[in-house]
Formats: structure tokens, sequence, C-alpha cells
């Protein structure tokens, strides 16, 4: 009987993780979510998962769909109406001809905007608006772009809509926002202050070679434009009224960027099509597939495991727990990406009830720990497919020996403020 029942759960295991594979390595350059699909349907086709629980899984992503789509139709837009471009020369200009005075406003609009509209609006929104930055200044692009990808996980704990895994990981027990701040607030400081001097020291040669112009073309923003602009903005209110009051964060977004596009349409009279087109659509079968593999992994016992174990562990040694669940999270999730991690991070925090100091160890390892490899979260995923859109190609060994030096400084620096001091 053991075998027996054993057998579909290896089974399950084996096929979720070369799907995961797939999505990191993405043999013969065919796109993430082509594996994380192929291995949501191979469980259901060899009855390993009934197609009943597969589409519980899909629809347990609703939320995410919305929140990414409404983010996409506000980047298509700012991009196509030249609100990036214009944002771009502002930054230039205010460089003056210093490539690591250009390298710390980015880094700071980053930490911003990762702040108010989550991690994955930076990758969304910021990553062209960067490269659009880098171009005018005439600079070598990827020491900028990078920040985007690191900044999206190293500021995603400050608030909760930072990252919509924070929802996740807390669930109905989300603590109010002064209780967070005391929590979060030095953890996330210390990330963001390591992870910029990390940034800053690889990328060192790149900046000392670069040669940013301080001729720029100035350039007047659209009625367009400036619609794309003031929709961001009020989207980031939205996101932080819909935050302070509980509610889910994915049709908020999705009413504001619709809004704010069927408002740009309106004044151009045409683009429909073109804004169809430009939005990376894939995104969604992707995220839809990550989270049938969650579902399946979830009938194999997985979770009700973790839950116990994290359970009788906390009981014992309470700090000793904190920062080995953090620091199993945040490898975990390199190895399965954040978004199923942090889903099974979550569920087994509500089932094993642990203090407020584990929750955040493994908060932080959930929003932090990605910042390792290259599809560790979904926002760094949303960053590639951003930065191959504008011809930059970035491998996963190369993140990876990136993600070596920067990430653990500031995982241990944000543990260690959370569970000492």
């Amino acid at each position: 009987m053991g075998a027996l029942t054993l057998t579909p759960n290896l089974a399950t295991w084996v096929v979720a993780g070369l799907a995961t594979l797939g999505v990191i390595l993405r043999p013969f350059s065919w796109p993430e979510a082509v594996w994380a699909v192929a291995g949501a349907a191979i469980l259901v086709g060899f009855g390993l998962l009934s197609p009943h629980a597969a589409l519980d899984g899909v629809l347990k992503g609703t939320d995410v769909y919305l929140f990414l789509v409404g983010m996409m139709l506000l980047s298509e837009i700012a991009r196509r109406e030249g609100l990036f471009d214009w944002l771009a020369r502002i930054a230039v200009r205010r460089a003056r001809g210093s490539a690591t005075r250009l390298f710390l406003l980015v880094y700071g609009v980053g930490t911003l905007v990762t702040v108010f509209l989550s991690n994955d609006a930076c990758a969304v929104v910021l990553t062209p608006a960067v490269y659009a930055a880098a171009k005018a200044a005439e600079a070598e692009p990827l020491p900028y772009l990078f920040i985007c990808a690191f900044i999206a996980n190293a500021a995603s704990f400050v608030l909760p809509i930072s990252n919509p895994a924070n929802l996740v990981v807390y669930a109905a027990h989300m603590p109010p926002l002064g209780t967070w701040l005391a929590t979060f607030a030095l953890p996330s400081l210390l990330a963001i202050l390591a992870t910029y001097v990390a940034l800053r020291l690889t990328q060192n040669a790149a900046l000392s070679a670069t040669t940013v112009a301080t001729e720029v073309e100035p350039m007047t923003l659209s009625t367009t434009g400036r619609v794309a602009g003031f929709g961001i903005l009020a989207t980031a209110l939205v996101l932080l009224a819909a935050s302070t009051a509980g509610l889910d964060l994915g049709l908020p977004t999705f009413v504001s960027g619709l809004a704010a596009t069927l408002v740009v349409l309106a004044i151009k009279r045409s683009g429909v099509g073109e804004v169809i087109r430009g939005v990376s659509w894939s995104v969604l079968p992707l995220v839809a597939g990550l989270f049938v593999l969650v579902e399946a992994l979830e009938t194999t016992g997985v979770l009700a495991t973790i839950a116990g174990g994290l359970k009788a562990s906390a009981h014992v040694a309470p700090e000793e727990t904190a920062w080995g669940a953090g620091g199993l999270v945040a490898v975990l999730c390199n190895l399965v990406n954040n978004l199923p991690a942090g889903l099974l991070a979550g569920a087994a925090v509500q089932s094993a009830d642990v203090s407020d100091r584990i929750a955040g160890a493994i908060l932080i390892g959930v929003d932090l720990g990605p910042n390792l490899s290259v599809t560790g979260s979904l926002a760094t995923i949303l960053w590639l497919t951003a930065i191959r859109r504008e011809g930059e190609h970035v491998g996963a060994w190369r993140f990876l020996k990136l993600g070596l030096v920067v990430t653990p400084p500031a995982l241990v620096l944000a543990l260690a403020a959370l569970i000492l001091v």
C-alpha cells in the first residue's frame, strides 16, 4: 500500500520539478509559459491531478491575473505615449553627466515604485523607462536594468502592497499598517541599503567606463502621455486605499489600468490593436501553470508535512526556527519560484499558527530570497520579458553569479534586524 500511495506522489514531484527546471533554463529557447503549462497538462493527462483540481488551481490565481493585466496595460500605454522617454530625459539631465549619479537616481526611483506600486509593477513599468534613460544617456543599459530586477524584491516588504506575496503569507491575519512598519521598517532599510552597496560595487567597472551624455534633446509630453502618468499615480493611490481597506489588489489594479487605457484610446481614436499586441500575455499562462503545479504538490501532503514540522520546531527553538525558515524559504523560492513557494509557505504559516517573528522571517525569505536567481520571483521573470523586448539578454548563470553576491548580505541583515532587534 505504501508503494502504491508513494508512486503518484513521486511522479507529481518529478513532473513539477522538470516543469520548473524548464521555466528556469528555457530549453530550445521556448518561453517560460510553455514549460509551466506543459507540466500542468502532463499532471492532468496522466491522472496525477484531476481536471477539477487543476481548474481550482487556475482560479486561485485570478487576483494575480487581474493585477498583472492592469499593470501591463499601464506600462504599454505609458511606453507608447512617450511617458518613459520624457521621464528618461529628465533623469539624464539630473545626472549631469555622471554615470554613478544616474545609478543612484534610478535606484531611488525603483525603490519608490516598488514600495507604492509593488515589485511586479517595478519590473513591468520601470524597466522600459530605465532602458529609455540609458539609451538617452548613450550609456550601457545593463547596470541600470539590473537595478530594476534587484530593487523589485529588496524593497518589496516595506508595505503590505509592495509585494502581492505579502498578502498571501499573512492572508486574513494581515497586521495593521503601524505594526507592519514597526516590524519591517528596519529590515527593509537594511535590505535596500545592502542591495545598493552590493550592486554598486559589482557594477563599478561598467559605470567607470560609461560616459553619460549631457546634451539631451528636450521633449514635450503629450496629452495622452500625461493621462498615462496620471493613471499610474492614480493606481498607486488606489492600491494604498485597497490595502488599507483589506481588499484584494487585482480588481482595483485592473480597473485603473483599463480605465487609463480606454481614456488614451478614446483621445487618440486608434491604437487598440497595437496596445493588445504590445502586452506580454504569455505571462498569464505561465502564472496559471505555476498555480496548477502548486495545487498538485498540495495533493501529495507536503503542506501538512511542512506545517507540522514548522509548528514542532517553533515550539522547541523559536529563534532558530525563524532563521532556518527564512533561509530555507529563500532558497526554495529559487528552486520553484516564489509564487508557488509563497503559496505553500503562506498556507503552512496559517496552519501552524506560528509567532509573528517566524511569519515575518518567512515573508522576508519569500520576498528577498528570489534575488538569487533569474526565475526566483515573478517580478524577475517579468523583468526578463521586458528587457528581451528591448533586445537585451541575461542568462541564468550570469544572473546567478550576481545574485550570489547581492542576496546573502541583504538577507542576513534583514533577518537579523527582524529576529535580534
